[in-house]
């Protein structure tokens, strides 16, 4: 199969500068990158296509032979360069290591990168009440802030930090891998560009110091399990002059002793004695806000639910407050007496006499296990 023009290829003007060759080599092999095109299995073709494109015209000696020859000209070059090997275009290293900082993240010139500080969360438990109501309280935070010795420069008093003699201020070096130059970060500044010869005595040449630090923090009202309160500007400090990150005080709600939350409503078990369960009465239940009472009807049966409106939470994203459900435990008498004895022996014994009267539930569960057994 018969090559393609170099020109058409890259798709430049055959009177194009090495600029413009250069402008759309870089642009195609950002394109058909294999590392940005896993799954095109073309795309790694089309890459070399351009780079054996690439490798010829920024050439000016390969170039002017080409233009003379045509691809007999460049044959021995060009199927080297397919095949990976024997880079020799001018600046071939340098267009690498742009396409790969670009590809891979890289940066240029670190020490002038600013970056924004990192995002930091405090996890603060909070009773079911403090949740309901909202409440301010002060947090205890650790945090990085300047030296007040060095004033953040890293250097002993009377010092200041040197150029980095490694990446002579760039912050960064090339290393060279096989035909590719790519950009790292230099290893003996970390990027900064500039090293200290006499460490700052309080801060050991970090130019920064821990200490902490207390905040006034607005829990609002209604507030749920994970839920948080951001507050701006008070995370970890940015780099070379960025903006601080913010912090981030995720709620997390204590086990209360009566009431279970779900969501916006309220959930307990409320105890009825065996007496109150069949005679009725009423009863006096705790809320958040006080106390209620719910009339127990007589024959009330366990598991019973009795719901109060409104007497639940009312939630941060809610239109209004939830709900309070009361599920009733019917209690059993324990620790009788013997007087007691012979009165349930004796209740018991009338109850039996019209059972289907007094416990329907009972017989009719009796009667479908005797029907069980009977098949």
């Amino acid at each position: 199969m018969a090559k393609r023009d170099y020109y058409e290829t890259l798709g430049v003007n055959r009177d194009a500068s090495d600029e413009e060759i250069k402008k759309a080599y870089r642009k195609l092999a950002m394109k058909w990158h294999p590392d940005r095109n896993p799954e095109n299995p073309k795309a790694e073709e089309h890459f070399k296509e351009a780079k054996e494109a690439y490798e010829i015209l920024s050439d000016e000696h390969k170039r002017g032979a080409y233009d003379r020859f045509g691809h007999a000209g460049v044959g021995a070059g060009a199927a080297s360069a397919g095949a990976g090997a024997g880079f020799g275009g001018a600046g071939f290293g340098d267009i690498f290591g742009d396409i790969f900082g670009e590809i891979f993240g890289g940066a240029r010139g670190g020490r002038s990168t600013v970056y924004r500080g990192a995002d930091l969360r405090y996890n603060l438990e909070i009773a079911l009440e403090q949740a309901a109501h909202g409440f301010e309280t002060k947090i205890r935070v650790p945090t990085i802030a300047e030296c007040s010795l060095c004033h953040g420069s890293g250097a002993k008093p009377g010092t200041q930090p040197q150029t980095c003699p490694t990446c002579h201020g760039a912050g960064q070096v090339r290393v060279s891998q096989g035909p590719f130059s790519i950009a790292q970060t230099c290893p003996r500044c970390h990027g900064g560009g500039k090293v200290v010869a006499h460490p700052c005595a309080q801060c050991g040449g970090a130019g920064r110091t821990k200490h902490h630090k207390t905040l006034q923090v607005r829990i609002p009202a209604g507030v749920d399990e994970g839920d948080r309160v951001r507050l701006t500007g008070e995370g970890e400090p940015g780099v070379n002059g960025g903006p601080p990150g913010d912090l981030y005080v995720q709620t997390h709600i204590k086990p209360h002793t009566v009431f279970t939350r779900d969501h916006d409503d309220l959930h307990c078990e409320m105890p009825v004695s065996f007496a109150t369960a069949a005679l009725g009465g009423d009863i006096e239940i705790p809320t958040l806000d006080g106390s209620a009472r719910i009339k127990v009807p007589p024959e009330t049966q366990s598991g019973r639910t009795f719901r109060l409106r409104g007497k639940g939470i009312h939630g941060v994203r809610s239109q209004q407050h939830g709900d309070l459900f009361c599920h009733v435990v019917v209690e059993t008498p324990v620790n009788l007496t013997e007087r007691q004895r012979e009165l349930l022996h004796e209740f018991e014994t009338l109850s039996q006499r019209d059972a289907a009267r007094h416990n329907p539930r009972s017989k009719s569960w009796f009667d479908k296990v005797r029907e069980f057994f009977a098949e």
